[in-house]
């Protein structure tokens, strides 16, 4: 079953009746979500069951750019509860010209996962570049990062954003999970 999805104007004109779930990292979170969006990472998804069931009114999966609201609204319908989600994800949010709520505690700044994946990426190729001035063979590992990326495309998915996802500064304290979960039960 393909989801509902709603576009950033009729998102922003029934805002006040959803409840707005974003499945980005924490450190993506942080960048910059739409009002009053709750942040339950993807991988943290399959916890907040019981809690997304019980939510009055209708459910809205974001991301950064909808792939991963997709797999998520997937999720929820595996367990019966229907979702929407955003064209376009906070990217296309943010570029019709959306407002974005930025934490006022935050004390750095955590690249967007698209931007890790690509610093990442590119760095690794780089690396294998240079030691295969050395010996041929490292440039093996710059074939396999572009091989990688060639995967994600066909498949939609990111090897390499769920490994980056893992990193502490990407991953959610369990205390904000917790306070997550409480402040949905109470919507």
């Amino acid at each position: 079953m393909t989801p509902t999805a709603l576009d950033a104007s009729q998102a922003d004109a029934r805002l006040d009746e959803l409840t707005v779930v974003d499945v980005r990292t924490p450190g993506e979170y942080a960048c910059g979500h739409l009002p009053g969006a709750l942040n339950i990472p993807l991988d943290q998804l399959r916890r907040a069951l019981p809690a997304l069931r019980d939510v009055r009114g209708e459910l809205l999966v974001v991301c950064a750019s909808g792939a991963r609201s997709l797999n998520a609204c997937g999720l929820l319908a595996e367990h019966g509860i229907r979702a929407l989600t955003l064209t376009g994800g906070t990217q296309g949010w943010a570029a019709s010209g959306q407002r974005l709520d930025r934490p006022a505690t935050r004390d750095r700044t955590v690249w967007a996962m698209e931007r890790q994946v690509r610093f990442t990426a590119g760095t690794v190729v780089l690396v294998g570049l240079g030691l295969g001035l050395l010996h041929p063979a490292w440039q093996l590992l710059s074939a396999a990062i572009a091989g990688g990326l060639v995967f994600s495309a066909l498949t939609n998915t990111c090897g390499m954003a769920v490994l980056l996802g893992k990193l502490p500064h990407n991953r959610p304290r369990a205390a904000d999970l917790d306070t997550t979960l409480a402040a949905l039960a109470h919507r």
